[in-house]
C-alpha cells in the first residue's frame, strides 16, 4: 500500500506563497488519483484540490480556486501544491491522501500522510 509524506509547510505572511510536496513510496502511486485536504483547529476537514492519476484532470475547492495549483510528477512519485496569495484563513494542517474515485468524495480518501502545518500571518 502506498505511503505518503508531506513537507514544505511553514509560516508565511499574508499574500505570500508556499509549495507543499507529497512524496510517495511504491510505484502504485502512479495508479492513484491523489488529493490535498486541510483541517484548521476546531473545523472539519476541507477538500483543497485533487489530481487524476495521469495528471490530466484537476479539481479545486471553491476557497482556493485561482490561488492554488496542484500538480504531480509520477517519475518522482511526488505531488505538489503551489499556494499563492495566501490568506490567514488558509492556516491549517495540510494532508495528502489517495482518492479512490473521480471526482474525489469524502468517503473515497485513504492512505493519509501525517500532515504539514501551514500558518499564514496577517
Amino acid at each position: 500500500q502506498v505511503q505518503l509524506v508531506e513537507s514544505g509547510g511553514g509560516l508565511v505572511q499574508a499574500g505570500g506563497s508556499l509549495r507543499l510536496s507529497c512524496a510517495a513510496s511504491g510505484r502504485t502511486f502512479t495508479s492513484y488519483n491523489v488529493a490535498w485536504v486541510r483541517q484548521a483547529p476546531g473545523k472539519e476537514r476541507e477538500f483543497v484540490a485533487a489530481i487524476i492519476w495521469d495528471g490530466g484532470r484537476r479539481s479545486y475547492g471553491d476557497s482556493v480556486k485561482g490561488r492554488f495549483t496542484i500538480s504531480r510528477d509520477n517519475a518522482k512519485l511526488t505531488m505538489y501544491l503551489q499556494m499563492n496569495s495566501l490568506k490567514p484563513e488558509d492556516t491549517a494542517v495540510y494532508y495528502c491522501a489517495i482518492c479512490r474515485t473521480w471526482p474525489c468524495r469524502t468517503d473515497s480518501f485513504g492512505s493519509w500522510g501525517q500532515g504539514t502545518q501551514v500558518t499564514v500571518s496577517s
